[in-house]
C-alpha cells in the first residue's frame, strides 16, 4: 500500500467505528462520539474527564487490536457554533447520559502499528456541503435500496432505515439500535458518486453478488 492508502485506511477506519473506551485518570468508561465536519470528534462527558490531562479513546476492531487517539478535550455547550454537533450525536446516539459537552481534538494517533499527527485523521469531510441533500434524497427516494443494502451488505435487518451521515469513505444508517455502517468503493467525490454508490448496493443485493468477487 501506498502511504496515502495507508492514511486513508486509519481515517475509514475512524469513520466507520464511532464507539469505545474513554481512558483518563485511571478510569475507563465506554463513550460513543461522532465527527464534525472539520474533522473533530464531539461527544457527551463526565466532568472528571474535562479535569484530565491525559485522555485516550480506544477504538476497537475485530482482531483485538485497537486505534488509539491521544485526545485534548475543550468543553462545549449545545448552543451556538457546536449545536450542530451535538444535534449530529443525537441524530446518531440517542440521549445522552452526561449533560456536558466536549469537542475532541486528536494530538496523536497509533493504529496498525503506525504513529500518526492526530491532524492527519482530523481531516474535514469534503461531502459535508451536500450531506443534508443527499440523505433527504435517498431516504425520500431510495429508502428500500438502503434496507436491502443494510441487510445483504451489513447482515442487519432494519425495518426503517434512515441515511444520516456521509462521508468520502461510506455511508452511516441509523437502526432502531445503532449505527450501521456501509463502506463506499471507490470512495466518493459527489452527490452523483453517492446516489451511484447506493444504487449498485442495492443491484449487488438483488443479484445476491458477494461484492468482494
Amino acid at each position: 500500500m501506498s502511504e496515502a492508502e495507508i492514511i486513508d485506511d486509519a481515517r475509514a477506519f475512524l469513520r466507520a467505528n464511532l464507539s469505545g473506551t474513554i481512558g483518563f485518570d485511571g478510569e475507563f468508561v465506554p463513550i460513543k462520539f461522532v465527527i464534525t465536519p472539520d474533522g473533530a470528534l464531539i461527544a457527551p462527558v463526565m466532568v472528571a474527564m474535562l479535569r484530565s490531562f491525559d485522555v485516550v479513546i480506544f477504538v476497537p476492531r475485530e482482531d483485538d487490536a485497537a486505534m488509539q487517539l491521544q485526545v485534548t478535550l475543550e468543553e462545549i455547550t449545545d448552543s451556538g457554533l457546536n449545536a450542530a454537533g451535538c444535534d449530529r450525536w443525537r441524530i446518531y446516539h440517542g440521549e445522552p447520559e452526561d449533560v456536558r459537552w466536549a469537542r475532541f481534538m486528536i494530538d496523536a494517533a497509533k493504529f496498525d502499528g503506525r504513529m500518526y499527527d492526530g491532524l492527519v485523521l482530523m481531516e474535514p469531510n469534503r461531502l459535508a456541503d451536500i450531506e443534508a441533500g443527499i440523505c433527504k434524497r435517498v431516504n425520500a427516494e431510495m429508502r428500500d435500496a438502503l434496507r436491502n443494502a443494510c441487510k445483504f451488505i451489513a447482515k442487519v435487518d432494519i425495518e426503517d432505515p434512515r441515511l444520516v451521515g456521509i462521508d468520502p469513505f461510506g455511508f452511516d444508517v441509523r437502526g432502531r439500535f445503532d449505527i450501521i455502517r456501509l463502506e463506499a468503493i471507490p470512495l466518493i467525490a459527489d452527490e452523483s458518486d453517492a446516489i451511484t454508490a447506493i444504487a449498485e448496493l442495492a443491484q449487488i443485493t438483488a443479484n445476491k453478488v458477494d461484492p468482494a468477487n
